[in-house]
């Protein structure tokens, strides 16, 4: 925004740089909650389980959820003087 786009212009580009983050992030615990899936036995494969489906999940509230509310939020304003984050 300090470049003087607009602020649906910022959101895009703010996910898409964080994206890959997120996504480089969760791949590394899903590879670990795979391996000890493969490798555990008992409650470790529980573990596994809900880790995993908790990973995908938590993915998909950050990527798709919280976007879609900071479009909703700051999205439609014209210009913004800042964007209060936290």
């Amino acid at each position: 925004m300090r470049n003087g786009v607009t602020p649906q212009a910022a959101i895009h580009a703010g996910y898409d740089r964080a994206f890959d983050t997120i996504l480089d992030s969760n791949a590394t615990t899903l590879i670990a909650g795979v391996a000890l899936f493969m490798f555990g036995s008992g409650p470790i494969k529980g573990f596994a389980v809900v880790l995993c489906l908790g990973i995908l999940a938590w993915m998909f509230s950050a990527v798709l959820i919280s976007r879609a509310l900071v479009n909703l939020i700051y999205g439609r304003r014209a210009r913004l003087a800042k964007v209060a984050i936290g």
